[in-house]
C-alpha cells in the first residue's frame, strides 16, 4: 500500500506585482496556513518517508514548513522544476520514478495543473484546490511505478478553511 498527499502551496504575496511568478513569496496567511495544516497531519498519525516540491518559492516554503513539522530539514526536500505549472502526464510521471521504499510520499505543487491532476485520482471531485489544501489517496500497489494504471482510493481531502479539519 503507497499513500500519497497532493499539496498546493500555502497563499502566496502578491505585493511586488513586477516579481516573477516563480519568486513569489508566501503571504501572511501562507505562513501561518502552513505550519497549521502540518500540524493536523501530525495530529492524524500520518507518517511522511518524503517530501518531492516544485522548485518555485511558495511550493517550496510550504513543502519546508511540512518537512520541518516532521522534523526533516529542507534539504532533504526532493525539487522537481517539472513540477512547476505541471500537467497531469507530469504529475503521473514524476509519482512512476517515486522510490519503492517510500510509503507516504507529500507532493507540493500549483493550480491549475494540480486541481486537474487530483480529479484524475478517484472518483472524488473537487471545484478547485484551495491554498494549502491536502487531497490524499491511497494505491494498493508495492511499486509507485504501477501509480498510474492502479484503481486509487480517496483518503481525505483538507484545508485550511476546514471548519472539521
Amino acid at each position: 500500500m503507497k499513500q500519497l498527499l497532493i499539496i498546493r502551496h500555502a497563499k502566496s504575496s502578491w505585493e511586488n506585482l513586477l516579481q516573477k511568478d516563480f519568486n513569489r513569496t508566501l503571504n501572511e496567511r501562507g505562513m501561518k496556513d502552513a505550519p497549521a495544516m502540518a500540524k493536523r497531519l501530525l495530529t492524524k498519525g500520518i507518517e511522511i518517508d518524503q517530501f518531492v516540491s516544485s522548485p518555485a518559492v511558495r511550493a517550496f516554503t510550504t513543502a519546508t514548513f511540512f518537512a520541518e513539522a516532521y522534523g526533516k530539514k529542507a534539504k532533504h526536500i526532493i525539487q522537481i522544476p517539472e513540477l512547476y505549472h505541471a500537467s497531469e502526464e507530469v504529475f503521473y510521471k514524476t509519482i512512476s520514478n517515486f522510490n519503492d521504499t517510500f510509503k507516504t510520499v507529500a507532493l507540493f505543487s500549483h493550480n491549475p495543473g494540480i486541481t486537474d491532476f487530483v480529479n484524475s485520482l478517484t472518483d472524488a471531485r473537487i471545484d478547485n484546490m484551495p491554498t494549502c489544501g491536502v487531497f490524499a489517496v491511497k494505491a494498493s500497489i508495492s511499486k509507485w511505478k504501477d501509480f498510474s494504471d492502479n484503481n486509487n482510493q480517496f483518503w481525505f481531502f483538507d484545508y485550511p478553511k476546514n471548519i472539521n479539519g
